[in-house]
Parts: structure tokens; sequence; C-alpha cells
């Protein structure tokens, strides 16, 4: 009687014995697809961020050479727009009479403000009012989108080239009107160092002002170079 428990005992044992083993084996390979999963992942992380870097890498380097291009092509024009409209202004300033030489150097003043005004402006204009415009079919809201967008880049061609260019045209405009109104008044003294304080102070001075103005009208200051902008292209 005990030998026939001892053998319907042995099936069971081995059956649960079966169970265990089978139990674990789902366990180590559930453990090992996990483990895989997370190498897979991990692996996956590790191909994203090497893409990544090479696209910030390349992305780095991209705008590394197209700010070698800007500073060529900024330098090459400041220099060949010194160049002509200095040979303009002098010679031009020379043949005339007092009156007009004065005017031409107020409007050479006034053109660096004013571009310096549309400079400012430009950086801290809200590019959002014009896409609200443009939806709207406003003309000039595209151009003033595009001039946002390209804020450093108009800011350093109207505050420093168009600017520079004025200064250098203005100083050298003022000496010539210093040698003019010494010449026609007989005058001894050396003016030209008082017109050359004068200029700078009406530069320095309208160009403070004219940040006031850009920063509180913006946004018609750029739209209406936009609108300016955008005549222009449908002229051409």
């Amino acid at each position: 009687m005990k030998k026939e428990k001892d053998d319907k005992a042995k099936p069971s044992n081995k059956q649960d014995n079966a169970k265990k083993v089978k139990k674990e084996m789902k366990k180590a390979i559930r453990q090992e697809n996990e483990r895989t999963e997370k190498e897979n992942e991990k692996e996956i992380e590790e191909v994203k961020e090497k893409i990544e870097q090479k696209k910030r890498r390349k992305e780095k380097e991209k705008k590394k050479d197209e700010n070698i291009k800007w500073f060529i092509e900024v330098s090459i024009m400041t220099f060949i727009l010194s160049m002509v409209f200095s040979y303009i202004s002098t010679n031009g300033v020379s043949n005339l009479s007092l009156i007009p030489a004065i005017l031409i150097l107020v409007a050479v003043i006034a053109v660096g403000i004013i571009f310096d005004i549309v400079g400012v402006a430009v950086t801290v204009a809200n590019e959002n009012e014009f896409h609200a415009k443009a939806t709207k079919k406003v003309k000039g809201s595209k151009d003033s989108i595009k001039l946002i967008r390209n804020a450093p880049r108009v800011a350093n061609i109207c505050a420093d080239v168009i600017g520079d260019i004025c200064g250098v045209l203005s100083g050298a405009i003022s000496a010539l009107i210093a040698v003019k109104i010494s010449g026609q008044f007989g005058l001894t003294f050396d003016l030209q160092f008082l017109l050359s304080a004068l200029v700078s102070a009406l530069t320095v001075g309208g160009k403070a002002l004219g940040k006031t103005v850009a920063n509180n009208n913006s946004t018609k200051i750029v739209h209406s170079v936009g609108g300016l902008l955008n005549k222009f292209s449908i002229k051409s």
C-alpha cells in the first residue's frame, strides 16, 4: 500500500519539477528579451545621438562658411561703395557753392540716421504681427517678414555699412566746407575741428533719438521699408 502511494507521488513530483523548469525557462527567456530590447534601445539612442552630433557639426560648419562668405561680401561692398560715394561727393561738393554743399552734408547725416533707425527697428520688430497682415494679403508684409528673419544682416548693412560710409562722407564733406568757408570769409583759424565736432554731435544725437523712435515704432518702420521693397520688386 505504501509502495503504491510512493509510485503515485513520483509522477506528481515530476510534473511539478517540469512546471518549475518550464516557468524558469519562460522567465529566463523574458529576461533575455528585456535585456536585448534595452540593449537595442541603447544602440538606437547612440546612433541617434551620433546622427544629431554629425548634423550639428555640419550646421556649425555651414554657419561658419556663411559667416566668412558674408564677411567677404560686406567688406568688398563697403570698400566699393565707400570709394564710389567718396569720389562722387568730394568731387561734386568741391565744385558747388557753400549752401548746396551744406545741404548735401545735412542730407548725408540724415541718411546715416535713417538707416540706423531701420537697422534698430528690424532687430526689435515682432514677426508675428506681420504674419497676421500677410494672411490678410497686406502689401509689404512678406517682405517685412524677410527683413526680420534676416535682421542681423539687415542691421549690419544699415547701421554698419551705410552708417560708416555716411560717417566717412560727412567727415570729408565737412573738411571741404571748412575750406570753402575759410576761403570765402578769410578766416585764419582752423574751422575743420569745429565742423567735425558739430557733425559728430548731430550724428550721435540723431542716432540716439532715432533708436527711441525705432523702438517705439518698429512695426510701422519695418512695414514701410517692406512696402518700398515690395514696390521695387514689382517694378523689376
